[in-house]
């Protein structure tokens, strides 16, 4: 959220791709940002667009008030409406202990000057509140022009800024900027895999760094050296070095428990019941298809048994009932399977 009220308040909204990139890369010089942060800066930079249009919107609710409130006690003092003018002695004494704000000041020089002489005690009493202030009525007028401009300029940039956002590639964005993944380019084939793999390989670096209290740059750099060790302990020759070399391997296949251990991971016993050896695996698969079956099987069989169907009745309705239940619990199985493991 800093980063992103940093970089909106140094463009006055404006998004400019290339600058983000230079400024997030400026800022992770000092501070890393893990692959979380570097995830919200898109809807952290929506967040706080919104805000600044939400500001500007608010400081123009609260000048129109103000230019109001000016009208007023300029109608007063001018007599409009067919009213004779009120003294400027009454009118501005409910004003002497109130600071005069930028909108409500400039309004009511503006409806008073060139008029009847009458009002030039209203204008003296001005001049002096605004001297009070260590300002003048033409510096007053030039600060809210100037505030005005730069407001419409901000609001058009945040609701431009808003639009581009919405159309701009934040994967490549966060490719581009993540210090995990220049890191993994640098040492691995990281670059020439799919996105969803190197999803998958940010997501097992996030999760281990979490679970090792350690920072996601330190666990893909011991995935990399993981890799390299065991490259060189199988090919010392220098010939083509197996899979293990691959970070992939420690991170999201066979090499991860042993990675594991090696960082001091404290694994969440959720995460250890839905992981298994494949032999295990298929073991509980199938012994799952056989229970839910034999549970989709038993709601017919017993509503025959208590309407007093023979046991040979009860056979043959088993006999034909067990394929369509078998498919149905391969088809629970698998829904539950996809759900809870992962490749």
């Amino acid at each position: 959220f800093g980063l992103a009220w940093a970089f909106v308040a140094h463009t006055d909204s404006r998004f400019d791709p290339q600058m983000l990139r230079r400024f997030v890369d400026a800022y992770q010089r000092v501070d890393p940002l893990s692959i979380g942060e570097l995830w919200a800066v898109a809807i952290t930079l929506r967040i706080v667009l919104a805000e600044n249009v939400r500001r500007a919107a608010e400081r123009i609710v609260i000048d129109r008030a103000a230019r109001a409130r000016a009208d007023l006690l300029a109608d007063r003092l001018l007599g409009a409406d067919g009213r004779g003018p009120e003294p400027a002695t009454i009118a501005l004494g409910r004003l002497e202990q109130t600071p005069l704000s930028t909108a409500f000041a400039v309004q009511l020089v503006q409806r008073l000057r060139d008029q009847d002489p009458a009002v030039t005690p209203a204008l003296q009493w001005l001049d002096e509140r605004l001297a009070a202030q260590h300002t003048t009525a033409d510096e007053m007028v030039r600060e809210e022009h100037q505030s005005q401009g730069a407001m419409n300029v901000t609001v058009r940039n945040a609701i431009t800024s808003m639009r581009l956002l919405s159309a701009f590639d934040w994967a490549e964005f966060f490719e581009s900027v993540s210090l995990v993944d220049a890191m993994l380019r640098e040492g691995s084939d990281f670059a020439a895999m799919d996105f969803p793999t190197r999803d998958r390989y940010r997501h097992a670096i996030e999760e281990l760094a979490r679970w090792a209290g350690r920072t996601e740059l330190d666990v893909a750099r011991r995935a990399l050296d993981a890799g390299r060790r065991a490259g060189g302990e199988a090919n010392g020759d220098g010939a083509h070095a197996p899979r293990e070399r691959d970070p992939g391997f420690h991170l999201i296949a066979n090499g991860r428990r042993a990675f594991e251990k090696g960082l001091g991971c404290r694994v969440p016993l959720a995460r250890r019941l839905t992981r298994a050896e494949p032999r295990t695996g298929l073991v509980v698969y199938f012994a799952g298809v056989a229970v839910v079956s034999a549970a989709i099987l038993a709601v017919p069989l017993l509503a025959a048994a208590g309407n007093g169907a023979p046991g040979s009745t009860l056979w043959l309705l088993a006999l034909l009932a067990v394929i369509p239940a078998s498919d149905a619990a391969v088809a629970l199985a698998n829904d539950w399977v996809t759900r809870w493991f992962g490749p």
